[in-house]
């Protein structure tokens, strides 16, 4: 016979009176505060470099200028510093671990192994891809890795070579950084037309908390950025807007029933009725993370990190900058009708 209290989730509280915006202010303070220190790392490289000097040095347009300051504050993987790029074929299962440590013995700057899809169809059913910084001696280092070839996979080859400039490279960096602007600012938009212009301000200011707070972590840390940290953000826009569009759909509902409640008391109601389901997908998501963290292999760590902290700033966000920012401006009540209700009694 089954267990009462199986499954775990029975254990959970049903209804929660939390008061959030009794923290509100606290957490303000606490987020502006980390907020400032992500940004000094990431606009100084880690209080390395001097931002103004480096925009009077950068070339090209002022949002060129701007990439190339926080280009200092990151360490960029080959993605965005340009380097060799080799593809590899095989008629074997390629070792990516041997590959990597291949590529380390031959030459002394960062490498990255992919794998990656054969095409034509006709190829060998293996394929990976070998990245590394481009050194003084290119042909050599070609040569050094072709000769190590047969200890990754037996048959294994190079079918193609190709270079990426630093131009290209700082382009690709300044690209990604105009791709998350605006990515938010049609996230901004929709919340806009989807609700009202304040609640459009509070999912703005959530995810812009969000992204400086992961890139502060990749700053401070010195965690490498490529181009799937890119991906991560963007993942992260996506997932937090989706967790406040839930938060302020009931806030809005419960704008037209309890016409008469403080509008503190009114977030803190919206919060509570929608925390298990706040809780149960970031549990969700964050323990699939962790899996890829630990599994995934040095490819997809940092993919993992970002999202993992990602994910946890945006739980935070949704319920601590999202939703208690409305109380600056306060919104419109009832534009829709509906009849007024009392105020639910605490749970005893």
């Amino acid at each position: 016979m089954a267990s009462s209290w199986w499954p775990l989730i029975r254990l959970l509280p049903k209804k929660t009176n939390l008061t959030y915006v009794k923290f509100a202010g606290f957490a303000a303070f606490v987020s502006i505060a980390l907020c400032v220190a992500s940004l000094v790392s990431i606009f100084t490289g880690g209080l390395r470099e001097n931002p103004i000097e480096v925009y009077q040095q950068a070339e090209g347009s002022p949002v060129a200028r701007f990439g190339a300051i926080m280009e200092h504050g990151f360490n960029l993987g080959i993605d965005f510093r340009g380097g060799t790029s080799m593809l590899i074929e095989a008629p074997n299962p390629i070792d990516q671990e041997a590959l990597r440590a291949l590529g380390n013995s031959a030459q002394e700057g960062d490498v990255e192994v992919q794998g990656t899809t054969c095409r034509p169809a006709n190829a060998p059913p293996y394929c990976a891809i070998l990245n590394f910084e481009t050194s003084p001696n290119q042909s050599a280092t070609v040569e050094e890795i072709r000769r190590g070839l047969p200890t990754v996979a037996e048959g294994a080859r190079i079918t193609n070579v190709d270079a990426v400039s630093a131009k290209v490279s700082e382009e690709l960096f300044s690209g990604g950084l105009m791709a998350l602007g605006l990515a938010m600012l049609l996230m901004m938009i929709y919340i806009w037309f989807r609700f009202e212009w304040q609640f459009g301000v509070g999912a703005m200011l959530g995810l812009l908390h969000d992204v400086i707070l992961t890139l502060g972590i990749f700053s401070f840390f010195r965690i490498e950025f490529t181009l799937t940290i890119i991906a991560a953000l963007l993942t992260i826009i996506g997932y937090g807007i989706n967790d406040t569009v839930v938060v302020f759909d009931r806030l809005r509902e419960n704008l037209r029933k309890y016409k008469k409640m403080p509008l503190g008391q009114l977030i803190d109601l919206s919060l509570n009725e929608t925390l298990s389901r706040t809780i149960i997908t970031g549990c969700t998501a964050i323990f699939a993370l962790i899996g890829l963290l630990f599994l995934g292999g040095e490819a997809l760590s940092g993919f993992a990190i970002a999202m993992l902290f990602g994910i946890i700033c945006g739980t935070y966000s949704s319920l601590y900058v999202a939703a208690p920012v409305i109380l600056l401006w306060g919104v419109r009540r009832g534009r829709e009708g509906g009849e007024a209700r009392a105020a639910p009694q605490p749970a005893r």
